[in-house]
């Protein structure tokens, strides 16, 4: 499957402003210092054009460059941006208390998503609850929109067409993955309770929980603007646990919901 970064650089009507993010996100996610060649390699562009995006993001102070290595890495100039988003960002603020409690209480990880459509998901906020093992991802994550557990949310919730949801539910991969007929009435079933699970398909062995939160208010018809994650594996996946942490996890979203919209 053709990476979608470099699909989405290659198709952008502005292919300048897409390479930059392009190269933005992939430093982030690397976290190290990379070389023009292994940037340009990995997004599918031209050493050159690749040189010419690195150098103009170096000049606004959005990535660095280190003369005795060549390499190039985020530089503070993100912060500033980041900074600007996280002021006006009510759902990471609000979220994170029960994000937490609700990590500790059943020792897993919980996660914030906000939704993009039929885009794209991205992590705006995690806890973990400290135990000795435990699924992990960062802040800053992007993922398919209708993967696991919060893409049965959106394609729930969504009002979505099947002539909209099937091309992109090909698409994914998945660890097991679940037929189209096994994933309609999975989303049926979120739909009528109002929560959403995933079990082993997206990954093997791991447990996805999701439940939507509505920015504007469910009762006006809108989408789901973002999500609360559940993610984690053995006793506080099984048993009498489930259902309390199905409630947990729906109590909380809806109370976020009340709250973003009030």
């Amino acid at each position: 499957m053709q990476d979608t970064r470099t699909s989405s650089v290659k198709d952008s009507k502005a292919p300048a402003i897409s390479r930059a993010a392009a190269v933005l996100r992939l430093l982030g996610k690397r976290g190290a210092p990379m070389g023009v060649q292994a940037i340009a390699r990995e997004l599918g562009l031209v050493p050159s054009t690749c040189l010419y995006v690195l150098r103009a993001l170096v000049a606004e102070e959005l990535v660095s460059f280190d003369p005795d290595t060549k390499r190039y890495a985020l530089d503070a100039g993100v912060l500033t941006l980041a900074r600007q988003w996280l002021r006006r960002d009510r759902f990471s603020d609000l979220a994170q208390p029960a994000l937490d409690r609700i990590a500790r209480e059943f020792g897993l990880t919980t996660l914030g998503v906000q939704m993009f459509g039929l885009d794209r998901i991205i992590v705006t906020a995690m806890s973990q609850s400290g135990e000795a093992f435990q699924l992990s991802t960062q802040v800053g994550s992007r993922f398919p929109a209708l993967v696991s557990a919060t893409g049965r949310c959106i394609a729930a919730f969504g009002n979505y067409s099947d002539e909209d949801l099937r091309p992109r539910f090909e698409t994914l991969r998945w660890d097991e993955a679940p037929s189209w007929e096994e994933w309609k009435a999975q989303v049926a079933e979120a739909r009528e309770t109002g929560i959403a699970v995933d079990a082993g398909h997206y990954i093997s062995g791991v447990t996805v929980i999701a439940a939507p939160v509505w920015k504007s208010g469910r009762e006006e018809g809108g989408k789901p603007s973002h999500a609360l994650v559940a993610i984690g594996i053995g006793s506080a996946m099984r048993g009498e646990a489930l259902p309390r942490l199905k409630d947990a996890l729906l109590n909380a979203a809806r109370s976020l919901s009340d709250q973003m919209s009030g």
